[in-house]
């Protein structure tokens, strides 16, 4: 990293206290996409089920359980959702979420252009919000990720937990949302309501 010129772009799994000092000392700038938990959740059951590298998960209910318990490589969804929470009014942290991006890439794209200091034309916008779409990065994916590309890019969609979810397990992370992130600033951005219900 210290080689790449600068300004250097960093992808990352981090949770906020893991960051660097320097980020905070530099005002380096974040932007930090959310999913809602229920598609995040049936999205990492795929993720470790395909990835060649991982370890197949036992079945759905088992992995509901653990990541509802936190017991998953990263922890657990809310302790890392209320941790970002906290950096909800940092000049520089931008929150966005996946559902917002998917119902509007090219409005995403101007807003993450202007927090980050780039000043696009619409053309620019149009071009990245093409080369951006789900299922263009899922094109083009054997290139940009080599024989991990379809274990990232598998459906991409928004509710897809209605597939896997059974009503039991539904009601079960509406309560851990209403008991861990109702009533914040990031629990109102993720549109639970309408997303998840």
């Amino acid at each position: 990293m210290n080689e790449a010129p600068s300004p250097r772009f960093l992808g990352t799994h981090l949770h906020p206290d893991n960051m660097p000092a320097s980020f905070k000392e530099k005002k380096t700038k974040m932007v930090v996409v959310f999913r809602n938990p229920k598609d995040t959740l049936v999205s990492y059951y795929h993720f470790c089920n395909n990835n060649p590298v991982l370890p197949s998960v036992e079945s759905w209910d088992s992995f509901f359980s653990q990541f509802m318990k936190g017991d998953v490589a990263w922890g657990s969804y809310f302790d890392h959702a209320l941790a970002w929470n906290k950096k909800m009014d940092d000049p520089n942290v931008m929150v966005v979420t996946y559902e917002d991006l998917k119902q509007d890439l090219s409005e995403g794209i101007h807003q993450i252009s202007s927090f980050i200091g780039f000043s696009l034309t619409d053309n620019q916008v149009q071009q990245i919000a093409g080369a951006s779409t789900f299922s263009a990065m899922k094109e083009s994916s054997v290139k940009s990720h080599g024989n991990m590309g379809n274990v990232i890019f598998r459906k991409g969609e928004v509710g897809d937990w209605k597939n896997h979810f059974t009503p039991e397990q539904s009601r079960e992370m509406d309560e851990a949302f209403n008991k861990h992130l109702a009533g914040t600033k990031l629990g109102a951005k993720l549109d639970y309501q309408r997303h998840c219900q």
